[in-house]
């Protein structure tokens, strides 16, 4: 089954912009769930639950939660191999491309494969490209590689055509958890009208000023996950 993917790829084609909000575990206090859930947007089309460094049963306890409360989709944005359970409804097999660690290109997703074999979950190839948000995010401390430049935006739309060249299903521009500096809106508006799959934009989004900016630059899915958590964002 596609379902999830094909939401995506059908809210792209008729022109609908899709918004998920970021939960990591780590970070979560599941006590918290209903208020959080009454909190977030009433256009949130989707909950994505991961983070860096989490567990396995951190992931799982969070997932089973908003299953129980939610009649949102659930999709895994794991940090690695362990964080997978098959509770959710989707999984991001999420391939590094902006860094040149091969734990995180193709090792973790080989340690995966053993767990998506053994599941019913949806598998969604994505290509993730971390950007440069002004603040050392937790993704380039665990990997070990470094956020591309804002700067270089020729190089950021070559690593993503070259992730749509690979067979990649979606496209991901991150700023990191806790950004200072958004992607910005020259890399969306080039890298979106360069790719022919779904784009997902994250990190720094703030207020509804910048999550509709975001959109009108060309982001088909705006990702937010600390201005929720830190209750920042701007409505």
């Amino acid at each position: 089954m596609s379902a999830i993917y094909t939401s995506f790829t059908n809210a792209k084609k008729k022109g609908v912009k899709q918004l998920a909000i970021l939960i990591d575990p780590e970070d979560f206090d599941p006590k918290n769930t209903l208020e959080f859930l009454n909190k977030i947007p009433k256009t949130t089309t989707h909950l994505f639950v991961g983070g860096s460094t989490a567990t396995k049963f951190q992931t799982e306890t969070i997932v089973n939660i908003f299953k129980q409360f939610s009649k949102l989709p659930v999709v895994l944005f794991p940090g690695d191999a362990k964080q997978i359970t098959n509770k959710a409804d989707a999984l991001l097999f999420l391939s590094l491309f902006s860094g040149d660690n091969p734990e995180y290109l193709i090792n973790q997703q080989v340690k995966a494969v053993k767990s998506l074999q053994e599941s019913t979950m949806e598998v969604i190839p994505t290509a993730y490209l971390l950007i440069d948000g002004g603040a050392r995010s937790a993704v380039e401390r665990v990997s070990n590689t470094k956020p591309m430049a804002q700067n270089d935006i020729k190089k950021i739309i070559h690593t993503a055509l070259a992730g749509q060249y690979s067979g990649k299903k979606l496209v991901y521009l991150e700023a990191g958890s806790g950004a200072k500096n958004r992607v910005s809106n020259q890399i969306i508006l080039s890298v979106s009208k360069a790719l022919n799959i779904p784009l997902i934009v994250g990190g720094g989004i703030r207020s509804a000023h910048e999550l509709e900016e975001v959109f009108k630059m060309g982001a088909d899915i705006v990702v937010i996950g600390t201005a929720f958590e830190q209750n920042i964002f701007v409505s």
